[in-house]
């Protein structure tokens, strides 16, 4: 089998020995070297340039290398008919959970303000709830959601997630649809971001959804920097409406030198870091679904383009 590899940002070395170790007789061809393009039969592929993808005419699967399949789908070009699996990996979803809970205490035990009082180099001890007091909101209830509102919960934090349709998760409310939210909005002291970005939620995290948190709520972004409406945070965070941001993604990246949230002392900002693959442990993960589209099994994690996850 001839797969095509392409990503800026993944190391295709690490991936060639990796899927070399699972699957020795597969031929893994690194983006831009296609050679003859009608044996490439799975592409492996982060961001992939639109228009590439329909240029492989016995293409038979798409495998995302990260969690997300929007950087795929945004391609209008995209051969119809063709699968797209996400990459599904407990070492990336161990990883997203370690962010959350890392960013949730930093907010939770007020680093932000206590990082503007050191500059100030000022001595002021601020009020401290226990993490029963404080309400978590996930947004999203996937793989990586659901996960890191266990992780949450298991901290001691009042946790709530949402999501599009109705889940369930042990010890945690769940809400679901436009009711839903609001109700998970209104109760979030600080709100977790990790929605797939789709039409539906590209600019969620906008003004309106901000005037629904209670006053003073803190953001931790850590799905896609399209959800996020950048001056209704600036202007939240300068107001008063939240009180601090943690970002991991944005809507461009790397994020420039000039943009105001490398500067903002109520913003943090991570280069995208939150959970990056990681090949000795994805690979087996890949190397399985191009196993059963050989065999001619189902694929696992497959993407129901309709509703783009």
């Amino acid at each position: 089998m001839v797969v095509l590899f392409l990503s800026a940002v993944d190391s295709a070395a690490d991936w060639q020995a990796e899927l070399g170790r699972l699957l020795p007789d597969l031929e893994l061809r690194v983006w831009p070297d296609l050679g003859d393009p009608t044996e490439i039969e799975a592409a492996l592929v982060w961001r992939p340039p639109p228009g590439l993808l329909d240029r492989l005419p016995n293409l038979k699967l798409i495998l995302s290398l990260g969690a997300g399949v929007d950087h795929i789908l945004a391609d209008p070009s995209l051969p119809p008919g063709v699968p797209v699996v996400r990459l599904v990996d407990p070492y990336m979803t161990a990883a997203m959970s370690e962010y959350v809970q890392l960013q949730v205490l930093r907010l939770h035990r007020q680093d932000p303000a206590y990082l503007e009082q050191q500059r100030a180099r000022r001595w002021r001890t601020l009020p401290q709830p226990n993490a029963a007091e404080r309400r978590v909101g996930v947004l999203g209830l996937g793989v990586l959601g659901s996960d890191a509102a266990l992780k949450l919960k298991v901290l001691g934090f009042d946790v709530a997630g949402w999501s599009r349709s109705e889940r369930k998760l042990p010890g945690i409310a769940t809400f679901c649809g436009a009711d839903g939210l609001e109700a998970l909005l209104r109760r979030s002291e600080i709100l977790v971001c990790l929605l797939p970005l789709t039409p539906a939620t590209a600019g969620i995290l906008d003004a309106r959804l901000f005037g629904l948190l209670p006053r003073g709520a803190a953001l931790v972004n850590c799905a896609r920097g399209g959800h996020l409406v950048e001056a209704d945070l600036l202007a939240a965070l300068d107001g008063g409406r939240l009180s601090a941001a943690v970002l991991d993604v944005f809507r461009d990246e790397p994020l420039p030198p000039e943009h105001p949230f490398w500067a903002h002392p109520r913003i943090l900002v991570t280069p995208h870091v939150a959970a990056a693959t990681h090949p000795p442990s994805a690979a087996a993960a890949v190397a399985d679904n191009l196993r059963r589209l050989r065999e001619g099994r189902p694929l696992l994690n497959r993407v129901d383009v309709s509703v783009r996850y």
